[in-house]
């Protein structure tokens, strides 16, 4: 990392500039869909986060693959062009249809520039200190989003759900695209270097990159699943949680707040949990994060006193600060460098899926059940795939290629 500093730094200001984009979203937008556009069914106005989710688990994907053949920098400057129309979309939407397009192209933005910027990260500092660099890239990312997600609750509140939030985008989303285009450099070469110090593997079918991903390898494939309920959990706190605090009755001022908690809790957290995974390791970090975060969830679902809500948001953050950080760095120890960043976009395919899995079942629930009933269910979910990783995963840090 230090003979990489500034391409490093450069590479986690960009990101803190990708979560910003999403962070435009995470206060106001179940609001615009209920209040301006009078949506009533929960499950519609979740619709945005189902295309997001889609969006971005593809481009994951795709993304990642063809970064191993393209190069990195090509695609995150890419990622960038398709983001810069997203807050003008947001803007001027005419009907709930163009605020959905506009979160397939968000989703393509997510996908395309933070897995980027996952994988040169994860180039430029090498094996040890990888769980470092993830809590750096994770820790950019969601304290912009916390950040974010107040800035914009509070303009909301004094300006409307429409006009300043998303001006302020159109400044964040040109700020990223610049930086990218102007001084971020190409970092395959370093993965290429790290190659030639470990066997030679050869490079896989892409297919059998997704099945050991996916399914095969038990590290992988326990990572995979919960990164996927991660994801999950965060679709139902994103969508349904400003919903139930409006409900409540809460301010947009306090709605902002517990919303900002969470990811702020989560993302400055990761700085010293990506580090501590290379002291003590993964697996515990990672089943200790989901038990904790499925306690959280718990309590957005038995009270709705806004003390309650905002200890439930810190420990969700401390609990998400656990994991997300960690199973990157999981997926690095075990991914050969010449398939790693496949392996990265197979399981960000599955983790980013989650989204959608999260808003249409927490929809579909409220819907039917109520909102708290989709919330507990979501807790136990969370708490089943923090079991799953306690009983198959093993420890990754040490593991032998």
């Amino acid at each position: 990392m230090r003979e990489n500093l500034a391409q490093f730094s450069l590479l986690v200001l960009i990101n803190a500039f990708v979560g910003g984009m999403v962070g435009l979203e995470r206060s106001i937008l179940p609001l615009l869909g209920r209040d301006v556009f009078h949506i009533v069914s929960t499950t519609l106005v979740l619709s945005f986060i189902v295309s997001f989710g889609v969006a971005k688990a593809l481009t994951n994907l795709v993304g990642s693959r063809l970064s191993d053949r393209v190069g990195r920098r090509r695609l995150l400057v890419g990622g960038w062009l398709v983001g810069l129309f997203v807050p003008v979309i947001l803007l001027l939407a005419p009907t709930w249809g163009w605020v959905v397009f506009a979160n397939v192209l968000l989703g393509i933005n997510q996908g395309l520039c933070w897995s980027m910027t996952v994988v040169m990260k994860i180039d430029l500092v090498g094996p040890k200190s990888r769980g470092v660099a993830m809590g750096f890239n994770e820790a950019a990312g969601y304290v912009a989003v916390a950040v974010t997600a107040y800035v914009t609750a509070l303009l909301a509140a004094r300006y409307g759900l429409r006009l300043m939030p998303f001006e302020l985008g159109i400044g964040i989303a040109a700020a990223g695209t610049l930086l990218s285009l102007i001084f971020a450099r190409e970092t395959h070469g370093h993965a290429r270097h790290e190659a030639l110090a470990h066997e030679n593997e050869g490079e896989p079918r892409f297919s059998e990159i997704f099945v050991h991903t996916s399914f095969h390898d038990p590290a992988l494939s326990s990572c995979s699943q919960a990164g996927l309920v991660n994801n999950l959990n965060d679709g139902m706190v994103w969508g349904l949680l400003p919903l139930m605090a409006a409900t409540a009755g809460f301010s947009l001022a306090q709605i902002g707040v517990v919303v900002a908690v969470y990811p702020l809790t989560w993302g400055l957290l990761q700085l010293l949990t990506g580090a501590l995974s290379d002291v003590i390791g993964r697996k515990w970090l990672i089943a200790g994060g989901m038990t904790l975060q499925a306690g959280a969830i718990a309590a957005f679902a038995i009270s709705a006193a806004y003390p309650i809500w905002l200890v439930a948001a810190l420990l969700l953050g401390v609990g998400t600060a656990m994991v997300y950080p960690t199973l990157l760095a999981a997926i690095g120890d075990v991914a050969h460098p010449n398939w790693r960043a496949s392996a990265v976009g197979v399981y960000r395919l599955w983790r980013d899926s989650g989204y959608a899995v999260g808003a249409l079942l927490s929809g579909v629930i409220a819907d039917l059940l109520g909102a708290s009933v989709a919330v507990a269910t979501i807790a136990a979910l969370t708490l089943v795939s923090s079991a799953v990783v306690a009983v198959r995963m093993p420890e990754t840090l040490r593991r032998e290629r």
